[in-house]
């Protein structure tokens, strides 16, 4: 992918892995466009960098889609770069899903509805640019799945199936398709201080900067990367150990 000289959609930009990515976006000279669901995150992304251009987005509701998407054509003609990033994840105790349906179809929405219908609005317009990528931040749990979280890694790996199916539609068209596996990062994805374990947020987006300007397809980090050619007898094992882990140390889950 060539990383500059573009201009780049990121969902959940104003936080996390979106922020990262945007930062690094607009250090190559893109032009970038973040949404999310909260005015106040979407500010403090822009006062950290004036050039950035925000507006508010809940990807989970169709009529939000519908209208960033006439928005961003309009008024941003050269997009060509849509990063779907936004995501939810919530941890899922099966036999005490005692929350109302709209709590869990939240997360199914935001993880799968919204890439996937994105991604079929904008291709129209992506196909007329000279050189344009979707990039869909799924997960190492799209292929490992995480069992505490039950839903998101049911969502990841649905996103790495459309990915790949997605690739191959457009395969003699203008547009790149590129999957991007995070392992457990360092952000506020689940809440507050749950993945402060995970791999320092900067080096993986740095990492994953490296994949893109090496024209790679998927690109993983650490044990996510590993796991794009493990055996499946290895996922099955690790996710049986991780799983055992998580009861270890959750044990009131």
């Amino acid at each position: 992918m060539n990383v500059s000289g573009n201009t780049i959609l990121i969902t959940g930009g104003a936080s996390g892995i979106g922020l990262a990515f945007t930062e690094r976006f607009l250090s190559r000279g893109n032009e970038v466009i973040v949404v999310g669901r909260r005015q106040e995150k979407l500010n403090e992304a822009k006062e950290k960098f004036p050039q950035l251009h925000i507006r508010v987005c809940d990807v989970s509701k169709e009529e939000d889609r519908k209208g960033l998407v006439e928005w961003v054509t309009n008024e941003f003609p050269k997009l060509n770069v849509l990063v779907n990033n936004a995501g939810v994840q919530q941890r899922v105790n099966l036999l005490n899903a005692d929350k109302d349906w709209n709590y869990y179809q939240n997360e199914i929405a935001i993880n799968v509805e919204g890439p996937i219908h994105l991604s079929m609005l904008l291709i129209p317009h992506l196909m007329q640019q000279k050189y344009a990528a979707i990039l869909n931040v799924s997960s190492g749990l799209a292929i490992m799945p995480g069992v505490w979280v039950p839903i998101y890694s049911a969502t990841k790996a649905a996103i790495h199936s459309f990915s790949t199916s997605l690739r191959h539609q457009l395969a003699d068209t203008s547009i790149e398709v590129i999957e991007i596996f995070p392992p457990a990062v360092n952000t506020d994805l689940g809440g507050v201080g749950l993945h402060t374990f995970g791999a320092p947020l900067d080096h993986f987006a740095d990492t994953i900067f490296q994949g893109l300007e090496a024209n790679q397809l998927e690109i993983g980090y650490g044990g996510t990367e590993q796991r794009l050619t493990a055996p499946r007898e290895e996922i099955a094992e690790g996710t049986k150990r991780a799983w055992e882990g998580f009861l270890r140390n959750n044990p009131d889950f």
